[in-house]
C-alpha cells in the first residue's frame, strides 16, 4: 500500500472550526486540538506512528492515540500537531511534510474538536517517549489493519445520547482494531478508518 494521494494532497493550513457535527449528527462544541498522523514507507508498506497514553494522564489513560493535543491561541492545526508530536515523542518537526487534513471530529470525555493532520516522514523516525504523556510508541502497517479479524464493529447505546440518525437511546457504531498488541478504538480508530477509506478510494462510513 503506497502513500495516500487524492484527498490528502496538500491543502495548506486550515483553521479548526469552533463547532461541528459529530458523525452521529449531533452539534458539538469544544476546544480545538490536533493530532499528527505520521506515515512512513518501509519494505514497500505504509506504516503509521501511534502511541499509548501514559497512566499519569487524567483522561484517556492507557488508550492508543496519535501524538497531539490542544492548540495554543492562534496556532494552526499543522503547527500544533507537529509541536505536540515533538513534545511527546521527540519527532523533529522539520522531518514532517504535511500532505493534508482529515475531518475534524469531537471527543466526548475531553470536549475537544480534533483535526487529524496527515504528514509524510522521510524514513522510520527515531522517537523517544516523554514518560509523563506517553507509555509506549509503536507503529503498524496500514495493510495489517485490513487483515481478517483485526477490525470489529460494535453497536452501543448510551442513555441520553442520540444514536446514528435516530432518537436518544438508539444505537451507534463503535470501531475497534486489534493491532500492534493493542486495542485501538475511539477517535483513533475513526481516524484510521477514514485514512484507510481514502487510501483505498472507498466512502467513509459513519461512526459515533
Amino acid at each position: 500500500m503506497g502513500r495516500p494521494t487524492g484527498p490528502l494532497e496538500p491543502t495548506g493550513d486550515r483553521s479548526t472550526p469552533e463547532s461541528t457535527l459529530s458523525l452521529s449528527g449531533v452539534l458539538v462544541t469544544g476546544t480545538p486540538a490536533a493530532v499528527l498522523v505520521g506515515l512512513f514507507e518501509e519494505h514497500d508498506e505504509t506504516r503509521v506512528v501511534l502511541t499509548v497514553r501514559s497512566s499519569r494522564l487524567r483522561l484517556h489513560t492507557g488508550e492508543v492515540a496519535f501524538p497531539g493535543g490542544r492548540l495554543e491561541p492562534g496556532e494552526s492545526a499543522a503547527d500544533g500537531a507537529r509541536r505536540e508530536a515533538f513534545e511527546e515523542t521527540g519527532l523533529d518537526p522539520s522531518s514532517t511534510e504535511v500532505i493534508g487534513h482529515l475531518n475534524t471530529m469531537p471527543t466526548v470525555s475531553s470536549s475537544s474538536l480534533v483535526t487529524p493532520v496527515v504528514a509524510a516522514l522521510a524514513a522510520r523516525p527515531r522517537l523517544v517517549a516523554e514518560p509523563a504523556e506517553v507509555a509506549r510508541i509503536f507503529d503498524v502497517a496500514l495493510s495489517d489493519l485490513l487483515e481478517d479479524g483485526v477490525f470489529v464493529e460494535e453497536w452501543w447505546t448510551v442513555p441520553g445520547r442520540p444514536g446514528l440518525g435516530g432518537p436518544e437511546g438508539s444505537g451507534f457504531p463503535v470501531w475497534f482494531f486489534q493491532a500492534g498488541g493493542e486495542t485501538i478504538w475511539g477517535v483513533t480508530a475513526r481516524v484510521l478508518m477514514e485514512l484507510l477509506c481514502l487510501t483505498l478510494g472507498l466512502p467513509v462510513p459513519f461512526a459515533a
